[in-house]
């Protein structure tokens, strides 16, 4: 670059200036994928010169112009090609545009973006998403933040860009809480073969959740990169695997939506579920089989190839035959004439055929008995999954064990002991993903009416006996996977409904409680149909039999929780106010 400079210094001052007078800059969207159903949630803006240029380049091109001292018009030219490229295909999205951190004070660049200047592209600030590079020093940290603060108050949004790529990251998003943090591609690169990278990134997503910020991955560029990211929990992701920046918006591929739909069905989001419960398919790989007749010398090849291979399995018309790990291979090929003796030999000669396979509808726990069964030297060989007869993928003692351990965990630590669903952490996260990605869904309020009378009466054990019951009636109503039920605590209950009809699904509710009073009070107290015992203020009072009382909202229209709360709080004030159980949906 420097060879370069020194010798057409002049020349390359005026292509830069040509492509800058001349706003000779094309801009390219690249998607930002939500990495739970494959939705398109907003496009990066990214910036080219002119094709087959010198100038084609955005890093040689930003290079020039700092050369030149030109950074802030070459910026300047960037977001009004960006933002008019939007207004020309009159869509709405988010959209994410590069900023470097040090001209975000400036007053240009203030008065670049006010209100009035984006209604002139039908563009709303909250479609903004400032990206700033962590690449990026800042200046002035004190002016940066009081910058970021003004812009979020406008409703913009704030991401942190290139994060894993420098050394001031953390002090970058501790200063200025960004509603995003983009990992950047050196993280993300073979994600799946790295333990040390999926740490970090696992780090990093825990961190995330616990600040309600998003996780966006860039430069995803395979699809077992894909699945591993969505494993660990990052919401959003990028990269030529799911789709090459291009003009104009354009869809994802159906085969790409299918593999995020399909990963995320594996995975089981809902954590009300025990490792009994979770099947192994959930967790199986589906790796390349190989055929019997396979040379021996064929498949060190392959193992030599790919340090991630444990071992593989061998098939014959889909059916499972036998399996070989890396290690009875190595010890076959092994010694004075191992490789002579067996490398033109087909791989039936050595394959094992007693191995640990499992049907793919076993749970995880089952599995993990069975694995932790088998004799020391085969003890840690992976398991060979099967449907039917046919084989379906593999899981490893690794895999299986992160994944027991994970969702007993989760469990732990998110999870109502008594009822076993989800607490206000993950009902806090549920609501504020249904607000800020904009899912169409309703939300729910179920409060047990006159319970603390009946505990009084009838004592906590009886109580528990009610909250459980509950918990399988909202369970036998509320079938859908990707719906979510939470415990708030006591006889306090939530639900997340996408699709369902409120009404129907009210009335199911209400018969079916209405239906289990009878179980819970003496023949005599149900025939009164009220108990007595004493009030607030030691006051002996007549207290009706057990009711529910249910109200329901929509999600749209609502920019915070605290928003949905004030409207569900004032519903349930009427709906309690009417005798029996009732349902309001507001």
């Amino acid at each position: 670059m420097d060879i370069l400079y020194k010798e057409n210094e002049d020349s390359l001052r005026q292509s830069f200036l040509d492509v800058l007078n001349g706003k000779k800059i094309r801009t390219v969207f690249q998607p930002i994928v939500n990495l739970r159903d494959g939705s398109i949630y907003g496009y990066e803006a990214l910036s080219r010169g002119p094709c087959g240029s010198v100038m084609e380049s955005p890093d040689f091109l930003f290079e020039c112009a700092e050369r030149f001292g030109m950074v802030w018009d070459l910026e300047l030219l960037c977001r009004i090609s960006a933002i008019e490229a939007v207004f020309r295909m009159s869509r709405q999205f988010k959209l994410f545009l590069n900023v470097n951190p040090n001209i975000m004070h400036d007053a240009k660049f203030q008065q670049g973006f006010t209100k009035d200047y984006l209604e002139r592209y039908n563009i709303s600030p909250e479609n903004i998403v400032f990206e700033i590079s962590e690449k990026g020093s800042v200046n002035n940290v004190a002016d940066f933040i009081r910058t970021i603060d003004n812009y979020k108050r406008q409703n913009y949004k704030i991401a942190i860009d290139d994060t894993g790529a420098g050394y001031s990251g953390l002090n970058l998003i501790s200063d200025i809480h960004p509603h995003f943090i983009k990992l950047d591609m050196n993280l993300i690169r073979d994600i799946d073969k790295d333990v040390v990278k999926q740490a970090l990134v696992k780090g990093i997503a825990e961190f995330a959740s616990l600040t309600n910020t998003f996780l966006i991955a860039e430069g995803i560029e395979t699809r077992n990169e894909l699945l591993k990211l969505i494993d660990i929990g990052v919401n959003f992701g990028q990269g030529y695997y799911l789709q090459k920046p291009e003009p104009c918006s354009a869809p994802l591929k159906e085969k790409v939506v299918n593999t995020i739909k399909d990963a995320n069905s594996k995975k089981n989001h809902l954590l009300d579920k025990r490792t009994a419960d979770l099947y192994v398919s959930n967790i199986s790989t589906p790796q390349k089989s190989i055929t019997p007749k396979i040379l021996v010398e064929q498949v060190y090849e392959l193992m030599e190839k790919n340090s991630s291979l444990s071992g593989i399995c061998i098939t014959e018309d889909e059916r499972l035959v036998g399996i070989i790990t890396r290690s009875e291979l190595y010890k076959y090929l092994s010694g004075r004439y191992g490789f002579t003796l067996f490398a033109k030999k087909p791989i039936e000669k050595i394959m094992r055929r007693d191995f640990l396979k499992v049907d793919f509808h076993e749970s995880i726990a089952a599995v993990a008995k069975k694995a932790m069964s088998r004799d020391f030297e085969h003890l840690y060989d992976f398991i060979a999954v099967t449907e039917g007869e046919n084989y379906y993928g593999i899981v490893t003692v690794k895999d299986l064990l992160e994944k027991a351990m994970q969702v007993e965990v989760s469990n732990a630590k998110y999870i109502n002991p008594l009822s076993e669903l989800p607490g206000n952490i993950l009902i806090e996260k549920k609501l504020q993903e249904c607000i800020d990605l904009k899912s169409e869904c309703s939300f729910l309020y179920f409060d047990i009416d006159n319970f603390k009378a009946y505990n009084d009466v009838y004592g906590f054990e009886n109580g528990d006996r009610v909250i459980k019951d509950f918990v399988k009636i909202l369970k036998k109503n509320i079938l859908e996977e990707r719906d979510f039920i939470g415990h708030i605590g006591g006889d306090d209950f939530v639900a997340i409904i996408y699709g369902n009809s409120l009404e129907d699904l009210c009335r199911r509710i209400v018969t079916d409680f209405d239906a289990s009073v009878i179980r819970y009070y003496s023949t005599n107290d149900y025939k009164n149909g009220y108990i007595t015992t004493k009030n607030r203020h030691g006051i002996d009072e007549d207290f009706p039999l057990l009711s529910i009382s249910i109200v329901g909202i929509h999600n749209s229209g609502y920019k915070t929780t605290y928003k949905m709360s004030e409207k569900i709080a004032a519903l349930k004030k009427v709906c309690k106010q009417k005798p029996g159980s009732n349902y309001i949906i507001g």
